[in-house]
């Protein structure tokens, strides 16, 4: 928010305009912060109220929408709008914040009306739907003393008249967590949120870490539930969504691509575009929102997998066969140290393995392990190599010509 630099030279002003930002959705937030600075605007006998606004929309209620009209056209302090900077925009929602002010101003560069029906600044001013064209805010205020709201007064400079701002511009923020909040009730934000916090949880799931990332996760998934409840959400498109993330981490568990990662990449994409209604996130955070989750769970999380579940020899075969013990209950998965590293590990429900217990590797599925208990498994991973052609011959150890216990001559 630009003031002219002569705007507060050789001034101290006492009196105020209090300022608020009203950028983004109209969301409830924002509501309850025209409401809020209307009523800190009475308290403290400010000249006005300023809303700065560049909006594409909102997401109130009508009964809400129809309370912050009133808030507005009904407040003890005359309420002005000036929508700026240049390139701002008042659509939708915006605009009727707009109509309910007493005072309304754009900057040059502006649009306001109905999304597909707007008009530039100039139109705007000719129709009559605002009364002052000003590139700042300083500009816009010097000429509501023309309102009668003494917001200036005229001095001498170089030998000529010119009026400068008497008032100080007080900026009223939102709190911090009321700002989180409509941050989250971003299109954009709430779906990089959603993702973000399934993508966190499953790997969480499948790394078997300290709690950190499903503590994150869980944080990105509360935000994401507040934006949207306030977002137009439709539920179909959250289920798409859902079923994308749950198709990644099918193939996840196989530790390979396969028919499920395509599902899953499509039903993200396709869930994503259509989640909000009348809303869509900008292409470019859909583009990397799906772009990511698809290359994180593609490539990036089986090779978190495989570091955090590794075995420091070369060749997983050759642990087929090794001794180790259950650092979890197994049952019918969990993790067992095998070369003192941790593998997340698979048994027969028919034998489940509490933690501490010693289990012995019979085989390899993907990036799982499967264990028997090693009392009684050792005899299972005889018949399983069996049944896979490696049990020793009968013969083993005769030759031609010889008996097991003949010696060379």
């Amino acid at each position: 928010m630009a003031v002219p630099a002569h705007a507060q030279d050789d001034v101290k002003p006492t009196r105020h305009v209090e300022v608020l930002q009203v950028s983004g959705l109209i969301d409830p937030v924002i509501a309850d912060s025209v409401e809020d600075v209307i009523r800190k605007a009475d308290r403290t006998n400010a000249v006005a109220v300023l809303l700065q606004v560049n909006s594409t929309g909102g997401v109130l209620s009508r009964a809400k929408l129809d309370d912050v009209r009133r808030s507005i056209t009904a407040s003890p302090v005359p309420v002005a709008v000036w929508v700026g900077e240049s390139g701002a925009r008042a659509y939708g929602q915006a605009f009727d914040v707009v109509e309910a002010a007493r005072f309304k101003g754009v900057a040059p560069g502006t649009r306001v009306g109905e999304k597909g029906a707007s008009v530039d600044d100039e139109a705007a001013l000719e129709q009559g739907l605002v009364e002052f064209n000003a590139p700042t805010i300083g500009d816009f205020l010097v000429q509501l003393d023309d309102r009668g709201l003494d917001t200036a007064e005229v001095v001498q400079r170089g030998g000529q008249p010119r009026r400068q701002l008497v008032v100080r511009v007080v900026n009223a923020k939102p709190g911090l967590v009321a700002q989180l909040l409509h941050t989250a009730a971003s299109p954009s934000v709430a779906l990089l949120m959603l993702v973000m916090g399934i993508a966190l949880v499953i790997l969480e799931f499948y790394t078997a870490g300290i709690g950190v990332a499903a503590a994150t996760g869980v944080m990105c998934l509360a935000l994401s539930a507040y934006g949207l409840a306030v977002l137009p959400t439709r539920p179909w498109a959250l289920a798409l969504v859902l079923v994308g993330m749950f198709g990644y981490a099918v193939d996840l568990q196989a530790g390979t691509p396969r028919t499920w990662t395509v599902i899953g990449t499509a039903g993200t994409a396709i869930g994503a575009v259509a989640l909000f209604d009348g809303h869509r996130a900008g292409w470019l955070a859909l583009v990397a929102t799906v772009g990511g989750i698809a290359l994180f769970m593609v490539a990036g999380m089986p090779a978190m997998v495989r570091a955090r579940f590794s075995t420091p020899t070369i060749g997983r075969e050759s642990i087929v066969g090794e001794l180790g013990t259950a650092t979890s209950a197994v049952n019918p998965e969990g993790v067992v140290e095998v070369r003192g590293a941790p593998w997340r590990a698979r048994t027969n429900r028919a034998t489940p393995l509490e933690a501490g217990q010693s289990v012995r590797v019979v085989g390899i599925d993907g990036l799982l392990l499967e264990v028997e208990p090693e009392s009684g498994g050792a005899r299972d991973y005889r018949e399983r190599s069996t049944t896979h052609g490696a049990q020793d011959p009968p013969n083993e150890g005769k030759t031609a010509g010889h008996s097991p216990g003949a010696r060379e001559s």
